[in-house]
């Protein structure tokens, strides 16, 4: 498979209608009996949130996307995961499907004050990531968090891990799978990180990283266990959003 070619010093790719996409988001996870608690970050602006906790849920799975605008195949294979009934009855599920809503129509990394929100999570300013701060206060604690997420730069697909217990990793059967229908980066560095087989596992000391992304806020405080997917930006957008549907599908295969 080859890279398109589109992307020179930033996204050039396919966009999407976020507004849309929330709308089927929002669709099938009232079918199917989710709990909704929409965010008002400021006004004009609110940040969808979903919850399905069965009484005694097998596994707690943090799951997010759309945290910047230039990465639309995450709310499109969260969308996908929820119009094909995906997620199992006795896994508990809380759903971000789109952190950055405002970002999306000006297709900018940013929101529209020029701030990267994952890097606001240690010493937040953005209305958004404060009221998702505020709202993740609120939930319990997650087996898992995953975060969706692109790379408009990236050769394949890579993943960052964050596992300091040893717990069971699922890293190496993600890419795997994922690897079936696009391909991997297999760069020995990648960002700026050493990497192997496509798996980035970055120090987890918070003294390493001064402005913190939404993943090591909730392995701080939330979970011990987390995935960063980084999809290709320079495939098809269908291609991405099939590797990231299949990398969820991975965690929530876990028996």
């Amino acid at each position: 498979m080859q890279r398109l070619g589109k992307n020179h010093g930033g996204y050039h790719g396919e966009r999407i209608d976020i507004a849309s996409v929330l709308r089927d988001i929002a669709d099938a996870a009232q079918r199917q009996g989710w709990t909704g608690e929409p965010l008002s970050a400021e006004a004009g602006l609110e940040l969808q949130t979903w919850r399905r906790s069965p009484s005694a849920p097998r596994r707690r799975l943090y799951l997010s996307a759309g945290i910047h605008g230039d990465e639309p195949a995450g709310p499109l294979a969260v969308r996908q995961l929820l119009q094909e009934n995906l997620f199992p009855a006795d896994v508990g599920v809380w759903l971000c499907p789109c952190l950055n809503p405002g970002s999306f129509p000006l297709s900018t990394r940013e929101n529209a004050k020029g701030l990267d929100l994952n890097r606001q999570y240690l010493e937040p300013r953005a209305a958004e990531t404060l009221a998702h701060i505020a709202w993740l206060e609120r939930q319990p604690n997650f087996d898992t968090a995953v975060c969706l997420h692109e790379d408009w730069e990236a050769h394949g697909f890579y993943l960052y891990e964050l596992n300091p217990d040893d717990l069971p990793s699922q890293a190496d059967e993600i890419l795997r799978r994922v690897g079936a229908v696009c391909p991997i980066d297999y760069a020995e560095l990648i960002e700026g990180r050493p990497a192997s087989a496509g798996i980035i596992r970055p120090s987890t000391d918070p003294r390493s990283r001064p402005d913190w992304p939404e993943a090591f806020w909730l392995f701080t405080h939330r979970t011990r266990h987390s995935y960063t997917m980084e999809a290709p930006s320079d495939f098809p957008l269908a291609t991405r959003v099939a590797a990231l549907v299949e990398s969820v599908r991975v965690i929530l295969d876990r028996p």
